[in-house]
């Protein structure tokens, strides 16, 4: 399907994961990690050097393909709105619009990510809202608002519902987003080990290629599991 030019897209990974006890970006799923799976399904919409990486100084981050930036949120504890303020500068004049999302969603639609930038017309930021729950991370935003982003950010308002009130903002409810996601898994984060344990098995049994087998799989997951996790928990293959 053809991409448009004029989106780009952004993914936070420099998050401190205290409940996952250990950096997300780097847990296995299959043949990569949830960073590279988030990118690869990311370049179904967007051109891989739109795709900005926001990750914390000092962090490691996962081998990405050579197109993808990777830019460093020096102003760390200061929340997604300041890594979106980080990825927006790289990508400004480079392109008109982003998504925006964090590296724990492996479950993510690439059509999800498509039809919010249909749905943007002629707003400055569109988003979904679950009930009273709008979700920031799944977002597409004009790279226009970055001033006002700055503006916030100089004046220590952090939210993003300080930034959906001063600029024009669609509300999608959840519901009307089935139709590219019937499941909405692409809102599904992955905070916790448990999360990740689920997810994971689900994947361990849908993987049958030769080259990287279902038990690989399952060894390659418990190496990452946290040392608290339930040894009881082992990832199966199946039956």
């Amino acid at each position: 399907m053809t991409k448009d030019m004029n989106n780009g897209a952004i993914v936070l990974c420099g998050g401190r994961s205290n409940r996952m006890g250990r950096d997300k970006a780097t847990l296995p799923f299959g043949p990569e990690c949830m960073l590279q799976r988030v990118v690869r399904l990311l370049a179904e919409v967007v051109e891989l050097s739109k795709i900005v990486v926001v990750a914390a100084v000092g962090q490691d981050v996962p081998a990405l393909p050579s197109a993808v930036q990777i830019v460093r949120d020096t102003r760390p504890d200061r929340g997604p709105l300041e890594g979106l303020a980080t990825g927006l500068r790289a990508l400004n004049r480079q392109v008109t619009a982003v998504y925006a999302t964090s590296c724990d969603v492996p479950l993510l639609v690439p059509q999800f990510a498509r039809r919010m930038f249909e749905l943007l017309d002629d707003n400055d930021i569109v988003v979904p809202r679950e009930r009273e729950f709008r979700h920031p991370l799944s977002a597409v935003y004009r790279v226009s608002v970055l001033p006002k982003i700055h503006t916030l950010l100089d004046t220590d308002r952090l939210s993003f519902k300080s930034l959906f009130d001063e600029v024009r903002t669609r509300e999608i409810p959840v519901e009307d987003l089935r139709s590219v996601d019937p499941t909405l898994s692409t809102l599904q984060n992955l905070n916790l080990p448990e999360d990740y344990l689920v997810v994971a098995h689900d994947l361990a049994v849908q993987i049958s290629n030769a080259g990287y087998t279902a038990h690989l799989y399952a060894r390659d997951v418990e190496q990452h599991l946290l040392p608290e996790a339930d040894p009881q928990q082992n990832i199966t293959a199946g039956p």
